[in-house]
């Protein structure tokens, strides 16, 4: 069997480096290899899937905003979409009031006002490692993506149910940014989704847990 390729996109403000940490490993346990693409805006992330696509139907997903631009492009072009891995999904339709969303808004206003150092003082451990690289990396566009991010559009439920590939999802059930339940609701819309959770001590390796959840979703 021909090896397949997964094509995962990073979250807000996050980068390929994060995706490649979390997701590498668990891919090739199950004999798949991670396509980890260098993207910096939500144009740049549909581009990626778009040019993955060429060929043949892949495998797509991402984490919290990456998971949202691909089930977005997979809703919009199911013949292209074999399957779906998706990491903390943050909302579903508009942001409205969403913690995620609040987050990025919040995070680019003390950026531009005070700068990016401001922004992090309150973060921690790894995510203040991963953040402090990646937002560095974003340069003059870190600021016009997270707002842009805080205002983008998820699948509604009803576009989710039309997502008939097999589906492995992640939620986090002690993360306030990213609600459990926004992760319930996609997979319970998901008519061949698996939900597998997480807890934030577990962060953030625990992640790749969605690829085992794709594999059982795969039967």
């Amino acid at each position: 069997m021909p090896v397949e390729t997964v094509v995962l996109l990073p979250g807000t403000a996050s980068d390929e480096v994060f995706v490649r940490s979390v997701f590498t490993d668990p891919l090739s346990q199950v004999g798949a290899v991670l396509s980890a693409p260098r993207v910096r805006t939500l144009s740049e992330r549909l581009t990626a899937l778009e040019n993955a696509a060429a060929g043949h139907p892949i495998v797509v997903g991402g984490v919290s905003l990456g998971a949202h631009v691909a089930a977005r492009w997979a809703v919009d072009n199911p013949h292209k979409c074999a399957g779906l891995i998706l990491a903390l999904p943050a909302w579903t339709g508009t942001p409205d009031h969403a913690p995620a969303a609040q987050t990025a808004k919040i995070s680019a206003e003390i950026i531009e006002k005070q700068g990016l150092e401001a922004a992090l003082v309150n973060t921690t451990g790894w995510l203040h490692d991963e953040l402090h690289r990646a937002w560095r990396g974003y340069g003059d566009q870190l600021v016009p993506h997270l707002a842009e991010a805080a205002t983008s559009t998820a699948p509604t439920l009803e576009e989710l149910k039309t997502l008939d590939v097999p589906t492995g999802i992640v939620g986090c059930t002690d993360d306030p940014v990213h609600p459990v339940e926004i992760a319930e609701q996609w997979a319970n819309a998901i008519p061949r989704a698996v939900l597998t959770t997480t807890t934030l001590d577990a962060y953030p390796h625990a992640l790749g847990r969605a690829v085992q959840a794709w594999q059982r979703a795969k039967g």
